[in-house]
């Protein structure tokens, strides 16, 4: 996951994420729609919803958007019904591959994930056949210049948060999925400024790859990634920096 994260951070300082900007605005509507069909329209009593709502402000997505898909999760405007699917298999060098996704038509999504894993030198395998690799957890990002790491690591312990990861530019704060509403909530009504706030798929184990891995499995989770089905991948990676960088200037 470590591999992952790198790679992302990454992309989005070459100016992809504002280039796929359309893409990303989908997948967050996509999110708010379910989020409100599940748990209603309410933000206060839907967690699951304010989260989704807090990143689509976070990514700039017009007020009215976010109204919109509100109201179409709630069925007060018509709308396509998504489900949530989640698939799992192995790619290129053994890497393990978690991929969660909404769609309106599961025999497509299906027959496009076992594609792109099979190009890819891998394979689409049964439910639960790597699910057991990962734990289930929030994760908070917050930047180092916002923050010294001792006071940090105070407000953290306060806020229910299990552990801190340096990643070079952020802190990473980890938790269980279930206080993860309430410790992100905590960390901003204490003054600081969170650059995400996601749950997340952390790896038990990761598979190092050398050069040649590393781009075989880069492109199999672009692939994966630009896929308007995909919401969330989450592989078992783990990259050099000096590799992810000289790839990332490819």
């Amino acid at each position: 996951m470590s591999g992952h994260n790198k790679w992302s951070t990454i992309k989005h300082k070459k100016g992809k994420a504002d280039a796929a900007r359309g893409k990303v605005f989908t997948k967050i509507i996509k999110e708010i729609t379910v989020a409100a069909r599940l748990g209603g329209g309410d933000l206060a009593s839907n967690p699951r919803l304010r989260m989704a709502v807090d990143k689509a402000k976070a990514s700039n997505m017009p007020k009215d958007n976010i109204e919109r898909a509100v109201q179409k999760g709630t069925g007060e405007l018509p709308g396509v019904v998504y489900e949530e699917v989640t698939y799992e298999g192995y790619g290129p060098e053994g890497v393990a591959v978690f991929i969660e996704a909404m769609t309106d038509n599961k025999n497509r999504t299906v027959a496009e994930m076992r594609y792109i894993l099979s190009k890819a030198g891998g394979n689409l395998g049964e439910n639960g056949s790597v699910a057991w690799m990962f734990d289930k957890k929030g994760m908070i990002v917050v930047p180092k210049e916002a923050v010294s790491e001792e006071k940090l690591t105070e407000m953290a312990i306060e806020a229910g948060v299990d552990d801190i990861q340096d990643a070079g530019e952020n802190f990473e704060l980890y938790c269980d999925p279930s206080a993860f509403i309430e410790a992100a909530r905590a960390l901003e009504e204490a003054g600081l400024q969170l650059q995400d706030s996601t749950l997340t798929m952390i790896p038990k184990n990761t598979v190092s790859l050398d050069e040649n891995g590393a781009k075989k499995v880069l492109k199999m989770m672009d692939m994966l990634e630009d896929n308007d089905d995909v919401q969330n991948v989450y592989a078992n990676f783990d990259i050099d920096d000096a590799i992810m960088e000289k790839l990332a200037g490819e």
